[in-house]
């Protein structure tokens, strides 16, 4: 068998660890072929490897194994009667450590932007350490699911964003006009981390951290910025006789109201009708033929 062939199927290995202690949050990942493992020892050869409490494990130190007939990986330090060292980690490959690589270059993205972050692995409906990590600064919030442990909650004031197969049902999508995912690629022995933005009918557009921003709405990518322009663009009209006339606020609003009433039903999206439904009813400062034209219109889609 091929060595890449072992390096994929060898999946009870350690793969990743903590750097300088058992509480450390500084992760590591062992590069899996001999040839990089002799340098991953030079640049580390005054370290010590943990398996980490916040990676699920013991908290014992690691040892690095080199082999170049099967994928390098860590062991722990044989335990002091000879017997076979136990622990209980359930995750131990590439991405076991994903949620601290999350911290990290959060922590830095919110410091380059003036921001100190506080770091929580919530420990939720018995889910394993490493399914979410809550990121709380001065200014907002976010919930990463790094796995589907958890159900994602979407209107509690923490933006959540989703890992790859965490899944997201239609209405949500429609109703939020986007969500935001994470992924994690392995670059070296480092982790880097990548926001994508989804909408209905609309593929995952991937970024790299330092394109994002905070903004009132929440997490932005350069995709929200565009889906953010194309939602709230006033329709252009179909013909423009003399000059044009400035629609008054409230008129474009019922205008915009109307037109998200007709796509919510096209889609048959039950949860967006009855929303824009009381947010037309919520409106006014219309005139008296168009507010006639707005009754109706809910009048009809509740039928």
């Amino acid at each position: 068998m091929a060595m890449g062939e072992f390096v994929r199927t060898d999946r009870r290995r350690i793969q990743t660890a903590v750097l300088g202690g058992a509480d450390s949050d500084e992760p590591l990942m062992l590069p899996m072929e001999a040839i990089e493992l002799d340098a991953f020892r030079r640049v580390h050869e005054d370290d010590t490897f943990w398996c980490g409490t916040l990676l699920g494990g013991c908290g014992g130190q690691l040892t690095s194994k080199l082999y170049a007939d099967r994928a390098c990986h860590f062991a722990h330090h044989p335990d002091p009667d000879g017997l076979p060292h136990v622990c209980g980690r359930r995750s131990r490959g590439v991405d076991s450590a994903d949620h601290l690589y999350v911290r990290s270059a959060a922590a830095a993205w919110l410091a380059g932007r003036g921001e100190q972050a506080t770091f929580e692995y919530t420990r939720t409906e018995g889910a394993p350490i490493g399914s979410v990590v809550d990121v709380r600064w001065r200014h907002g919030a976010l919930r990463v699911h790094l796995d589907q442990a958890v159900t994602p909650v979407w209107d509690d004031g923490v933006e959540p964003v989703l890992g790859t197969m965490v899944p997201v049902d239609r209405d949500t999508l429609i109703r939020r006009w986007h969500v935001h995912r994470t992924r994690l690629n392995s670059v070296g022995t480092a982790r880097h981390v990548q926001i994508g933005t989804e909408a209905f009918a609309r593929p995952i557009e991937w970024f790299a951290l330092d394109e994002c921003e905070m903004t009132e709405r929440g997490l932005s990518t350069p995709a929200v910025e565009e889906i953010v322009r194309a939602r709230t663009a006033p329709r252009p009209s179909l013909w423009s006789p003399g000059k044009a006339r400035k629609v008054p606020e409230p008129e474009a609003r019922a205008q915009a109201l109307l037109r998200r009433l007709v796509y919510a039903r096209r889609i048959e999206s039950v949860p967006v009708v009855k929303q824009v439904c009381r947010d037309i009813e919520d409106l006014t400062g219309v005139d008296e033929e168009l507010q006639e034209q707005l009754e109706a219109a809910v009048r009809h889609a509740r039928i």
